[in-house]
């Protein structure tokens, strides 16, 4: 009876996950950077207003603090999937998340194999609760 009760507990709390990460899963659309020279992702619906609301994909790191008046709450980096594609010498082989508590979290470009280029906005996830960041 009691491995009974930890397994209802766990089913529970994982449709409570997954019904968070999915709250804006619809809400996910791809946008032109300012330059129109890629595209980036924005997840969810910033407030009227506030200061998500003014990021465009495709700022530096730098415009985003500015803007924000501070530097991230949080923020890691860590390998692309194209860090391991033969010759591939984009900005986007490592990339850094970053979170803004009471905002959501940024995803930029960290540069390539060597270090350098990168810091480039390339995802907005609108998230005011911070569970978007996951080091």
């Amino acid at each position: 009876m009691r491995n009974w009760g930890i397994g209802a507990a766990l089913a529970l709390g994982m449709m409570a996950a997954s019904a968070t990460a999915g709250a804006n899963e619809g809400q996910r659309r791809e946008v032109p950077s300012q330059d129109g020279a890629f595209t980036g992702e924005i997840v969810g619906t910033p407030a009227e207003g506030s200061k998500f609301a003014q990021l465009q994909i495709g700022m530096s790191m730098q415009d985003v603090q500015e803007l924000m008046d501070r530097a991230p709450d949080r923020f890691h980096t860590y390998e692309s999937g194209k860090r391991w594609i033969p010759f591939y010498f984009g900005n986007d082989a490592t990339r850094l998340q970053a979170l803004f508590r009471g905002e959501g979290c940024l995803i930029f470009t960290g540069g390539n194999v060597w270090g350098g280029g990168g810091s480039e906005l390339i995802e907005i996830e609108v998230d005011p609760s911070g569970d978007c960041y996951q080091p």
